[in-house]
């Protein structure tokens, strides 16, 4: 990651007046005014444009905005957004998108909004995956969901609506359902008696020895659990016989 985009996301109020103030005379064409910034800063447009705009501090700022080419806050916010959502680790690097949840993860307010980001930069990234299969942005991917749950950037809702899904190759690529019960969002006996988990998903919780055998019963017992699943389940009880 960039040094010069952890000290901007990183930096106060009045680091971020002093750092931006003393381009006012140099830059002249509103237009190009945020490039030429970003070039004399050592960052592209788009990471500056993040990296002030996930500044918890920058909304208070706002002096500085037309010197970035941008009239107020609120439209650098709408282009953060635009690049957040759309730039797949091609502008912002994987280590600039860590740094952002980091950055986020204390601030209630930006928080909110990147939750409801969160949705469309994921799917765009896991529609990506699945016309390319490139493996670089595989890896990628695993790195920001783990930093997404680990930092707290996702909640409930967000790890509710991952596990409801029906179409779960990407939750399974992950070992989400693992990285959701060690965030302790949810319960580990609350995501087994889903339907939309699939049998070796089920396999890992129970291999991490977290649901008594009177509920794994339970499930067993249960007409509507398919026929896979409960393989799974009665092969974990075999051998497992003295728990």
């Amino acid at each position: 990651m960039s040094s010069v985009f952890r000290e901007i996301i990183g930096a106060s109020g009045e680091e971020l007046v002093q750092r931006f103030y003393k381009y006012r005379d140099e830059v002249t064409s509103m237009g190009n005014r945020l490039q030429e910034i970003a070039k004399k800063v050592g960052l592209r447009p788009e990471q500056l444009v993040c990296a002030i705009g996930f500044n918890p501090q920058a909304r208070y700022v706002t002096e500085i905005m037309p010197l970035l080419g941008f009239a107020t806050f609120e439209e650098l916010a709408k282009e953060r957004n635009d690049v957040f959502t759309n730039d797949i680790y091609k502008r912002v690097s994987l280590d600039d998108m860590l740094a952002v949840y980091a950055a986020v993860k204390g601030d209630p307010g930006t928080l909110q909004v990147m939750q409801y980001l969160l949705k469309q930069r994921l799917e765009r990234v896991e529609r990506r995956i699945e016309e390319t299969v490139n493996s670089l942005i595989i890896d990628k991917y695993k790195a920001e969901m783990r930093a997404i749950y680990s930092d707290g950037v996702a909640d409930v809702d967000f790890a509710d609506q991952r596990l409801n899904r029906q179409d779960s190759g990407f939750r399974a690529l992950l070992n989400e359902v693992s990285i959701i019960i060690d965030s302790k969002l949810i319960p580990a006996g609350d995501i087994f008696f889903r339907s939309s988990i699939l049998p070796e998903e089920k396999r890992k919780i129970l291999n991490k020895g977290l649901i008594p055998r009177d509920l794994i019963q339970a499930r067993l017992d249960d007409e509507n659990t398919s026929t896979d699943e409960k393989q799974v389940l009665l092969e974990y009880l075999k051998q497992n016989r003295t728990q």
